[in-house]
C-alpha cells in the first residue's frame, strides 16, 4: 500500500512547502471524526501534510509539505532538527529548575536530550489567545524560551512540570532555521526558497 505521501506525489507534480500559524485549540491533521477544529479549517490546498505536530493546546509553527522525504528529515529523533519555543509557566524557576531543565529531566522513564532554557524578563510579544490562561493572583508567571531536539508527546509540558512550573501556554516560534515571525494564528504562506534551503 502506498503512504499518504506517496500516493499524493505519484502524478510527479512539484513539492509544496507551507508554512502555518496553528492556532490554539486546533488539532494538527486535516479530519477528526468528533468534528473539532482541524488544519482543513484553515488550509484548503491538497497535497500537503504536517511534518511533525503540535497539540491541540499548543499554537504556532507548523510546516506542512508534500515531500516525504522532509517530513521525515524535520521528524525523525536522529535528525536533530530543533524545535524553539516560547512557554508560559507558573511561579518563577529558579537557577537549579533552569539547569535541570537544560541538562534532561525524565519524562515517562526516558531522560530528555540536554535543552537551551532562557528565562525571559517581561512579556514576549505574542498574539493573545482566544481563551486566556487560568489566572490566580496569588500565583505568579514567566516566560521561558526553551530549544530541544526532539518531539516526545507533550514534552515540554512534561518537562517544566516535572520540575514544578506547570505550562499555562506554549508557542512554537521556530523549525531549524524557520521563523515564525509576525505571522498571525490562522495565516500560512509558502515556505522562501532560502528557508527551504536551510532544512536541508
Amino acid at each position: 500500500m502506498k503512504s499518504k505521501f506517496q500516493a499524493r506525489t505519484s502524478s510527479q507534480l512539484p513539492h509544496r512547502h507551507l508554512m502555518l500559524h496553528k492556532p490554539y485549540g486546533v488539532l494538527s491533521k486535516f479530519t477528526d471524526s468528533e468534528g473539532r477544529p482541524t488544519l482543513a479549517d484553515y488550509v484548503n490546498e491538497l497535497r500537503v501534510y504536517p511534518a511533525g505536530r503540535l497539540d491541540m493546546d499548543s499554537e504556532g509553527l507548523l510546516l506542512l509539505t508534500s515531500d516525504g522525504d522532509l517530513a521525515h528529515r524535520l521528524t525523525s529523533p536522529f535528525q536533530k532538527v530543533s524545535k524553539t519555543y516560547l512557554v508560559q509557566v507558573e511561579r518563577i524557576p529558579d537557577e537549579s529548575a533552569l539547569v535541570e531543565l537544560r541538562e534532561g529531566v525524565m519524562v515517562k522513564g526516558k531522560r530528555t536530550r540536554p535543552a537551551k532554557v532562557q528565562l525571559l524578563h517581561g512579556e514576549p510579544d505574542v498574539y493573545p489567545r482566544p481563551v486566556p490562561i487560568r489566572f490566580r493572583k496569588s500565583v505568579p508567571t514567566v516566560w521561558l524560551r526553551m530549544e530541544i531536539q526532539e518531539g516526545m508527546n507533550r514534552q515540554i509540558r512534561h518537562m517544566t512540570a516535572q520540575v514544578g512550573h506547570p505550562c499555562l501556554r506554549i508557542i512554537r516560534v521556530a523549525i531549524g532555521p524557520i521563523r515564525l515571525g509576525s505571522l498571525a494564528p490562522g495565516q500560512w504562506r509558502e515556505l522562501r526558497t532560502g528557508e527551504l534551503r536551510g532544512l536541508s
